[in-house]
């Protein structure tokens, strides 16, 4: 983080990354969801988990700042994506040719750690998980440990206390989670202001919160498409206040498209 200050202020900046998953199996192949025991969870295609990977690297080498702490939506095609992201990201002499975790012989587990959080859910509400398809009793039944387990090993942060300590509840409004998603966004960052953040989470976490703060109408978010917001903090005395979030392009725009006030722009 760059600072500048008198020899009472400091100011920095923080950064939040909010990541959509990789391919999901049953947007490749609908026969999934004939025989899936958990056909509302579909998990990533091996080219979603390649995706995924790829997108680590592409961050690990076009920011220029470290992540610090990695939120993940508990749904497993989140998971799988976050573990393949911090695989690239903490890689020890990370191979130019690897292409999945798979690759990677050793990690730095110093570098970040990992939670999961229910708040970067899915939006649930039949919009964006088929009644069909989503859970006849209302019960998601993640099994968080069973979750943890797919991240690398000694990453989890078992003492973080979650800002959702259950699934949102079902139905759901879209205007509902909007503001649960940029709600999670303050709350997170507030919580850990010194830290940059990776949020992985689904497509409508990332739509809202790119348009809410570059003022556009998104209306595609790509597999692994990121929003990259920076705030800038200042510390004075033991306190600490924030400034409001603008959207970057360290990472460029790439799988996001909207509309501006203006033109439609694809990017």
């Amino acid at each position: 983080m760059a600072s500048s200050a008198n020899s009472n202020t400091t100011d920095e900046y923080q950064n939040i990354l909010m990541m959509r998953h990789g391919d999901r199996i049953d947007k490749i192949n609908p026969l999934w969801l004939d025989t899936a025991s958990r056909p509302w969870d579909p998990p990533l295609v091996q080219d979603g988990l390649v995706r995924a990977f790829q997108t680590g690297q592409r961050i690990r080498s076009q920011i220029q700042f470290p992540i610090h702490r990695v939120f993940v939506s508990p749904f497993i095609r989140c998971v799988q994506t976050a573990s393949e992201v911090i695989a690239a990201l903490s890689a020890v002499d990370l191979n130019p040719h690897a292409t999945s975790s798979k690759d990677v012989i050793s990690m730095d587990k110093s570098k970040l750690k990992v939670s999961i959080e229910f708040g970067l859910s899915e939006m649930l509400n039949s919009m964006a998980i088929m009644p069909e398809v989503a859970p006849k009793d209302g019960k998601f039944d993640f099994k968080i440990s069973d979750l943890e387990a797919m991240f690398p090993e000694g990453m989890v942060d078992h003492d973080v206390d979650p800002v959702y300590k259950e699934m949102p509840e079902w139905g759901e409004t879209v205007e509902e989670c909007t503001e649960r998603f940029l709600g999670l966004v303050k709350t997170l960052a507030d919580k850990y202001p010194s830290e940059n953040l990776l949020l992985v989470t689904h497509g409508e976490g990332v739509r809202t919160t790119f348009a809410t703060y570059k003022k556009v109408d998104t209306y595609d978010v790509e597999y692994c498409a990121c929003a990259e917001l920076r705030r800038k903090v200042s510390s004075q005395d033991g306190s600490t206040k924030a400034g409001g979030f603008e959207v970057m392009t360290s990472l460029g725009e790439v799988g996001i498209k909207y509309h501006s006030l203006t033109t439609t722009a694809d990017k």
